[in-house]
């Protein structure tokens, strides 16, 4: 780390040769009016280095509104920023927002470690609301329960309009949070397609959530879907106009749980300052 303060603009999750994925600037220094360099940052998330060395990261978050807390594609691209300057080992903790997750540099890119996810298959629920039939339906949490639907293809699965009001009276009416639709394959080299919603949580539809490929991950898992010669899977996020390709390792756990990093391609794009 250099003693100047730069930042830098990333490109977070991106697939090869597309647009998509998070913008990200991570500034070197967290000093002054941090709410104020993130606003005129301009981009969706500002991520600033409180300190760096090989015992850890410390973060802290903002959007041009107001201060996030915790982002995982905000740790990716800080990480990304800081791995070249030699401070970092392999595997390293990342503090933001109160709390500390653990990253590691796994060909090339870093994955934070999502946690133990389990799965279970729900029958009988009533997918009537949001327009899907109630087969292949299962309930994972990497923390919070997340409702996984499969759907038979990629043209479904792109077509499928999200309404907030339905998705919320699916998700209360089986003690989810969340709903993530996936199928099979992908238009590239990924092993699963996928769109993740939450108006619960905030927002109607996510372009990139880490926790919910985990449990789309878990899900697999408990279908005996995983690769078996391999531990790790890439995923497309399909959220219209802002695609995004995750990378998941994984480890199989007794009783179907499966332990779960994720993480991507975090590419710097420009200098921005």
């Amino acid at each position: 780390m250099t003693a100047t303060a730069t930042s830098a603009l990333y490109r977070v999750l991106a697939p090869p040769r597309k647009e998509g994925g998070k913008a990200v600037t991570v500034f070197s220094d967290a000093s002054g009016e941090l709410q104020s360099r993130a606003a005129d940052a301009g981009t969706p998330l500002s991520v600033f280095v409180e300190s760096a060395d090989l015992s850890g990261v410390e973060l802290q978050v903002f959007t041009p509104q107001n201060a996030k807390g915790t982002s995982d594609s905000g740790a990716l691209a800080a990480l990304a920023f800081l791995q070249p300057l030699g401070v970092l080992l392999d595997v390293v903790d990342v503090s933001m927002g109160g709390e500390v997750l653990s990253a590691q540099l796994c060909g090339g890119e870093w994955l934070l470690r999502q946690g133990e996810v389990t799965a279970e298959a729900v029958v009988g629920a009533d997918l009537s609301p949001i327009g899907l039939p109630s087969e292949n339906v299962h309930i994972a949490s990497a923390g919070r329960p997340n409702l996984v639907v499969e759907v038979t293809d990629l043209a479904t699965l792109d077509a499928f309009t999200p309404n907030g009001e339905a998705i919320s009276t699916v998700n209360r009416a089986t003690g989810t949070t969340g709903l993530i639709l996936f199928t099979a394959g992908g238009e590239g080299r990924e092993d699963v397609s996928f769109r993740a919603f939450g108006p619960l949580k905030g927002f109607l539809e996510d372009g990139a959530s880490s926790n919910m490929f985990a449990c789309l991950v878990g899900t697999l898992g408990a279908l005996g879907r995983l690769p078996q010669n391999l531990n790790l899977i890439r995923g497309a996020q399909r959220m219209p106009g802002q695609p995004a390709r995750l990378t998941a390792q994984f480890a199989l756990r007794s009783g179907g749980a499966a332990d779960v990093w994720v993480g991507g391609r975090a590419a710097r794009v420009e200098a921005a300052g």
